[in-house]
């Protein structure tokens, strides 16, 4: 789990009043609104989630041996979490993509004992979801249910092999929706306290009646690396949809609208003059692009996609990211106080490897504008290319692989393509080469 630093019932008091008897009612039973075993005299939830447990696995990532030299030839453990597996028939077993990163072999343990070899059928970085494969008769899969569905205060069950135990289960509420910040590209968590640590990671998140709602993917703890009671798991609306990618293409294929944007705070709400501080900042347009033919400008404030509040640029691209290409997706937008409304054609992420405007480029996952002091970096998505090559806000791009950069034309050109490139940036006074995949 990554830590992110990034018979019994109620007494009812009730009050007689003399009316006149008008007609015999008949007694309506109150039922409980929590499961009642009345066999065994209890309230439980263990019916609707036990037919989730068996699907619940723990998966172990392994790497490199340590080599002749050191008498051991086997792979050696280098990370554990758990999975969930949601197609038995075929073996699917969707897991984080930080528990199998790294990893040369991945072997699946099943609560009734059994261990599988697994294959890794692909992974996506974004939003740290992984999916394996296993051959295996006997098993069993857990429903799935679109999180749209959920309300804050819902129960949540978290389930998963923490901290080297066997299958735990855990209870708490849905604390919060469409949480984001934690440094994926593709944000919009379910935020939950129901008791998280390491090993859980890929688990399953379920409802009361033990249907998955989301993948558990990371904590925020206050420094000592344990559960603070805040825990946030991948929704399924997105987990559905890529799985069905990785399962279909091994990659998940994104669309585009050729918007460049940001993230609204608080320091960025003063120097714009505005009165909220959530949202997503368009910083620039791509020629030719949907969001130019929507109308969008640079300067205007996303509030809503879809109908879902923004609350920073993570929340728009996990809409656009789970959009097929030439889906409509409706957004509210601010401009110059106004409200407006406007729908952008989702085009197909092989159009458009680098995104172009009049004042700013966007390429693998950086944004940047030309300055008084050259070509400067302004955002970095988390989860993207450039967030994994360790380029920031603020660094001033001198070069790309050897040749100057002199402006955002020249930038665009050099960043196109599929080959990696390597960039001479200024920070704080030094030159730093990032290479960017």
């Amino acid at each position: 789990m990554r830590s992110i630093i990034r018979a019994g019932g109620l007494s009812v008091l009730a009050l007689v009043v003399a009316v006149p008897l008008l007609a015999a009612t008949p007694a309506v039973a109150q039922q409980s609104p929590v499961p009642f075993d009345a066999q065994r005299g209890v309230f439980t939830f263990a019916t609707g989630l036990e037919r989730a447990l068996p699907a619940v696995v723990q998966v172990t990532t392994l790497g490199q041996s340590e080599g002749p030299s050191s008498g051991d030839n086997e792979p050696r453990t280098i990370s554990s979490g758990s999975g969930a597996i949601i197609d038995a028939r075929e073996g699917i077993v969707v897991t984080n993509n930080h528990v199998v990163e790294g990893g040369r072999k991945f072997t699946v343990d099943m609560t009734d004992g059994r261990i599988f070899d697994a294959v890794l059928i692909g992974t996506d970085k974004a939003t740290d979801l992984a999916v394996l494969k296993i051959e295996a008769t006997g098993l069993s899969q857990i429903e799935v249910v679109n999180s749209d569905s959920l309300r804050t205060g819902d129960l949540a069950f978290a389930v998963g092999y923490p901290l080297g135990l066997d299958q735990t289960l855990t209870m708490g509420v849905i604390s919060g929706m469409g949480r984001s910040g934690m440094g994926d590209r593709i944000e919009d968590y379910i935020q939950t306290d129901a008791a998280v640590n390491s090993g859980n990671s890929g688990g399953p998140l379920l409802d009361s009646r033990g249907r998955l709602i989301g993948i558990n993917t990371s904590i925020l703890s206050g420094g000592g690396g344990g559960n603070d009671g805040i825990a946030f798991a991948v929704p399924s609306r997105i987990l559905m949809y890529v799985v069905a990618q990785l399962r279909e293409n091994g990659e998940v294929r994104r669309g585009v609208t050729g918007a460049i944007l940001g993230s609204l705070n608080a320091q960025r709400s003063r120097d714009l003059g505005l009165g909220i501080v959530r949202g997503a900042v368009i910083e620039d347009v791509a020629p030719g692009s949907s969001a130019e033919a929507a109308g969008l400008r640079r300067g205007d404030i996303v509030t809503r996609i879809q109908n879902r509040p923004v609350s920073n640029a993570g929340t728009v691209a996990a809409t656009i990211g789970i959009a097929a290409p030439g889906a409509q997706v409706e957004v509210v937008y601010l401009r110059e106080g106004r409200e407006g409304r406007t729908t952008l054609t989702v085009e197909s992420p092989s159009e458009r490897l680098v995104s172009v405007g009049p004042e700013a480029v966007m390429a693998r996952g950086a944004a940047m504008r030309a300055v008084a002091d050259g070509l400067q970096v302004f955002s970095v998505e988390g989860g993207s290319a450039a967030a994994a090559a360790a380029l920031q806000a603020g660094d001033l791009i001198r070069s790309v692989d050897g040749a100057p950069v002199s402006d955002l034309g020249s930038l665009a050109a050099a960043l196109d393509g599929d080959a990696g490139r390597t960039l001479s940036v200024t920070r704080g006074g030094e030159t730093v080469e990032i290479v960017l995949p």
